[in-house]
């Protein structure tokens, strides 16, 4: 048994190095084409497909079975294109202020208009790059100075046309259980977006009350849930 985690966009696998000590089984943390290890991917090139296509790399090499599939933010439109690839593997999804849109729609249409500014503005030459301020505001609202600057450096661009391509939900067809961790503080994913995440999934539903870094600000209360989850 084992928990693979997948981050959000303008993040990489490191995201989860608070998380990952408390967690009580095998982790495998995922980079997302572009950052990490798979820097060389060129982030103009990488669509939805090949990000749900990382993710099955990682589980075949490891031959991991019976998953826990953490999903965080952006990830909740990668998880179902990794159900379709792995449904015989995964046991059981959790999603932590997990963006899911309308099957059909944009990511970026479906945001909080306040944030998409931000995001619309973050985006140059087909590459989303956020500013230390702008994340600041939307990821650090509950972290303490030296939290935030840890979470700031980690910073890294993603693809643009991630927020832009037509999502595809099918995958949230399979009958695999699922949770949804409602992160209470969070004003990137505000509450109403999550709401919206949560009447599409009709999943379990357990609050957190943390920004939208639950990981970093509270990574022994999210692996609480995560470690109850996997049983």
């Amino acid at each position: 048994m084992s928990f693979v985690l997948i981050h959000g966009a303008g993040f990489g696998a490191d995201c989860w190095e608070e998380l990952i000590p408390h967690l009580s089984a095998e982790v495998v943390a995922v980079d997302l084409p572009g950052r990490g290890t798979r820097v060389d991917v060129g982030l103009s090139t990488v669509t939805l497909a090949d990000c749900a296509d990382a993710v099955r790399e990682d589980v075949e090499a490891k031959d991991l079975r019976d998953v826990v599939l953490v999903g965080h933010s952006f990830a909740g439109v990668t998880v179902p294109r990794v159900l379709d690839l792995l449904p015989g593997r995964i046991r059981h999804v959790v999603l932590v202020s997990a963006v899911v849109p309308p099957d059909g729609s944009r990511v970026l249409d479906q945001i909080d208009p306040g944030v998409r500014d931000l995001v619309e503005r973050s985006i140059a030459s087909g590459v989303y790059h956020q500013t230390r301020e702008g994340a600041a505001a939307m990821l650090c609202n509950d972290m303490d100075e030296a939290t935030a600057a840890s979470t700031l450096d980690r910073l890294a661009d993603d693809s643009a046309a991630l927020l832009s391509e037509t999502v595809d939900l099918s995958g949230y067809r399979w009958e695999i259980p699922r949770t949804y961790v409602h992160l209470t503080r969070d004003q990137c994913y505000v509450e109403e977006l999550q709401q919206r995440s949560i009447a599409l999934l009709r999943p379990e539903v357990i609050e957190l009350d943390t920004g939208h870094m639950a990981m970093i600000s509270a990574p022994g209360k999210l692996a609480a849930i995560l470690n109850a989850v996997h049983g």
